[in-house]
């Protein structure tokens, strides 16, 4: 079903409109002069704030009878499975339906430069930083993020310039097209922050996983260009081989000499890191940052090189950069009680997990550092990362490891491990642990913990509201000495 055929004014109802992409989506449709209807089996914030604030009215639940009078357009979320009532209400009764990428496609890219944002970790910070960097520079772009970019408040905007800036998710499209959503974004200019296995529930292995962002690469028009992390020892040699594919120019930015884009002279300050680019060679500018990590000066080398090639000044983008804010849930400070600071971030990958502790030390220098973790993504879920993430995981003081997210849905085989990750761990000298309910580890940690420690809480969810819990029962406690940091 081709998308284009709709007109402004007429009804289009998302199925799963909850969802972190489809609910932007739904206010993007809403802006363009749509009537938007929507269904979910529960709604919540950030996705329920967006929509009543927009005036966008959704069942939270699925049955038939929502589909009447039927709408003009479904849009079949990926969450959305044979079985549910809509989707075959929809099938029996041959409604207009496509899915969430194809509305992208047909709808919102058509005109404009497609910018895309892939790659493993980092693409939802870069995403939102591009955006940002557009719109101080007065381009004026349209953005979809993955997240809530704070800078902007909300996860999208319809600017009507030139550019539309994507994250682009290797995630599958629909249960009618199990490619990825990036295929249909169709890149005019692509990036690509890091390329390692991940979404072990739809990739077989690392190979066909690298091949979806082979193909990726090999859509981008001869007038396009990529760019794309060049720091040989660390971004492996799966990032290059996709790189490869390009029929257009292609720049890399990194740390090592021989990259296009070059950072150096890399200084952190509390909560800002400054930092220095030189461009083939030559002094490109001085630039600071509000935030700590290297993945986040990365992340800022990719916007960079992007905006230059769409003749963006090094002016603007020092001032865009200093004020950027990043995305929600990225090293996000829930509060502190009595002199603990409990920390909310979406890590859900060994690497993501290392990185997040490495660049959580930088910045709040002297803390003991607690590492919990839920095992919640799909990835993460799963056997995959079963050697790598004690390593990342050691890198904290202490560690609590929560229980699986629906356990029960996994053979033991093909199951992580909890138990077995935390004995990696405290065989590589940290003391680790697993309690899997979110009240009992706030309960241990409460007890635990003393002022000056840092409580980093991980997940791709809410982990069961445990920073609120965590606060909430560090408040209620009576004043403690602080506890040395160990070496």
């Amino acid at each position: 079903m081709n998308a284009t055929l709709l007109k402004p004014g007429q009804h289009v109802h998302l199925l799963g409109i909850g969802g972190s992409a489809m609910a932007p989506v739904a206010g993007m449709l809403r802006e363009a002069g749509f009537r938007v209807t929507g269904s979910d089996s529960g709604v919540y914030p950030p996705a329920s704030t967006l929509l009543e604030t927009l005036g966008i009215s959704y069942f939270s639940s699925f049955d038939a009878a929502h589909l009447a009078p039927a709408p003009d357009l479904v849009v079949v979320g990926n969450v959305i499975a044979r079985g549910n009532a809509e989707l075959e209400e929809v099938l029996d009764r041959k409604l207009r339906y496509c899915s969430m990428p194809q509305i992208i496609e047909d709808v919102f890219l058509p005109g404009h430069h497609s910018i895309v944002v892939g790659g493993t970790h980092g693409k939802t910070t870069t995403t939102a930083m591009l955006a940002w960097i557009f719109h101080v520079a007065g381009k004026r772009p349209d953005f979809l993020v993955g997240g809530i970019a704070e800078n902007f408040g909300k996860s999208y905007g319809l600017g009507g310039g030139e550019e539309f800036i994507l994250e682009g998710d290797e995630y599958e499209t629909a249960f009618f097209d199990r490619g990825p959503k990036f295929f249909h974004y169709h890149p005019d200019t692509l990036v690509l922050t890091s390329l390692e296995f991940d979404h072990a529930d739809i990739y077989a292995d690392f190979a066909a996983y690298e091949l979806a962002f082979r193909r990726l690469v090999n859509l981008v028009p001869r007038s396009g260009r990529v760019v794309h992390w060049g720091d040989t020892e660390e971004s492996g040699p799966a990032i290059r081989a996709a790189a490869e594919k390009a029929f257009c120019a292609v720049e890399t930015y990194g740390f090592r000499e021989g990259n296009d884009w070059l950072a150096g002279d890399v200084v952190v300050e509390g909560d800002c890191t400054r930092f220095r680019v030189a461009y083939r060679g030559r002094e490109f500018g001085a630039f600071s940052l509000a935030a700590s990590g290297r993945h986040n000066v990365l992340n800022a080398l990719a916007g960079i090189a992007v905006a230059h090639s769409r003749g963006i000044s090094a002016e603007s983008l020092a001032k865009a950069l200093a004020s950027f804010r990043s995305v929600r849930r990225r090293m996000d400070v829930k509060g502190e009680a009595g002199g603990i600071l409990v920390v909310d971030d979406f890590a859900h990958h060994p690497t993501a997990v290392r990185a997040t502790i490495e660049a959580a030390r930088l910045r709040w220098p002297g803390r003991r550092v607690w590492a919990l973790l839920e095992p919640r993504s799909n990835s993460m879920r799963r056997r995959v990362f079963q050697e790598a993430l004690p390593l990342a995981l050691a890198l904290a003081d202490r560690v609590v490891l929560g229980g699986v997210f629906r356990a029960q849905q996994l053979d033991e085989a093909e199951r992580l491990s909890p138990e077995s990750v935390a004995e990696s761990v405290r065989k590589l000298g940290r003391d680790a642990r697993v309690i899997a309910d979110s009240s009992a580890i706030a309960e241990f940690v409460a007890g635990e913990a003393r002022p000056g420690d840092l409580l980093l809480v991980m997940s791709n969810g809410s982990f069961d509201g445990l920073c609120e819990k965590l606060l909430k029962r560090l408040a209620a406690l009576p004043q403690r000495p602080a506890e040395t940091v160990r070496p």
